[in-house]
C-alpha cells in the first residue's frame, strides 16, 4: 500500500498519467477521432474497390461492343429493351416472394 501511494505522490507517473489522458481524450487526434478516421478510411477502400471491379466490367463491355456489331445489337436489346420496328419487345418481372 505504500508503494502504491509514493507511485501516486511521484510527479513523473503523474505526468505521464496526464500526458496519457490529455493523448487519448482532449487531444485533436485522440482515440475517437483516430477511430472515426480508420473507419472512414476501411468505406472508402472499399467504395474504391466496388467502383475498380464496375470500371473493370465497363472496359471488357466496351471492347467487346468496339470489337463486334452483333454485340452492340445484343447489348441494346439486352440492357435497354431497344427492338426493330416489326418486333414487339415483352418484359417479365417475377413478382416478389412472401416469406
Amino acid at each position: 500500500m505504500k508503494k502504491l501511494l509514493e507511485l501516486i505522490r511521484n510527479k513523473y507517473f503523474l505526468t505521464v498519467v496526464g500526458f496519457a489522458v490529455w493523448m487519448m481524450f482532449f487531444d485533436r487526434n485522440d482515440m475517437i477521432s483516430q477511430y472515426e478516421y480508420r473507419s472512414q478510411v476501411n468505406k472508402l477502400q472499399q467504395e474504391k474497390d466496388f467502383y475498380t471491379k464496375e470500371i473493370a466490367t465497363v472496359q471488357k463491355d466496351l471492347k467487346e461492343l468496339d470489337s463486334n456489331l452483333n454485340t452492340v445489337e445484343k447489348f441494346a436489346r439486352e440492357k435497354y429493351f431497344m427492338k426493330r420496328d416489326n418486333e414487339d419487345v415483352f418484359v417479365i418481372v417475377n413478382g416478389e416472394q412472401k416469406n
